[in-house]
C-alpha cells in the first residue's frame, strides 16, 4: 500500500502477467498441440524410435507445465520484495 498526500492510502493494481489471458491461451493451446502430436506419435509412430520421441514430446508438455506454474509464483516473489523495500525504505514505519 502506498500513502498519498491528498488522501488514504490505495492499493496499486497487480501486476499484467498474473491476469494475462493471452498467456493461458497460449499454454493451453500448446498442451492440447503436444498432446495430439502424442497420441498420433503412438498411433502411426515407428516402433523402433518411439521411446525416444515420445521422451521429448513428454519433456516439452512438462516444460510447459513447469513454465505456466513459475510465472505467478515468480510474479508474488516480485510482489513481496518489491513491498518488502518499501517497508525497509520507510525505516521500518508501517
Amino acid at each position: 500500500m502506498t500513502r498519498t498526500k491528498s488522501g488514504p492510502a490505495r492499493k496499486s493494481p497487480p501486476l499484467a502477467e498474473g491476469r494475462w489471458l493471452w498467456r493461458r491461451i497460449y499454454v493451453f493451446s500448446a498442451t492440447a498441440a503436444l498432446w495430439g502430436l502424442l497420441a498420433g506419435l503412438v498411433w502411426e509412430g515407428d516402433p523402433r524410435v518411439l521411446a525416444r520421441v515420445t521422451d521429448g514430446v513428454v519433456a516439452l508438455l512438462a516444460l510447459v507445465l513447469v513454465l505456466y506454474l513459475v510465472a505467478p509464483t515468480a510474479q508474488q516473489i516480485v510482489e513481496l520484495l518489491a513491498n518488502l523495500k518499501l517497508r525497509l525504505g520507510a525505516g521500518g514505519r508501517p
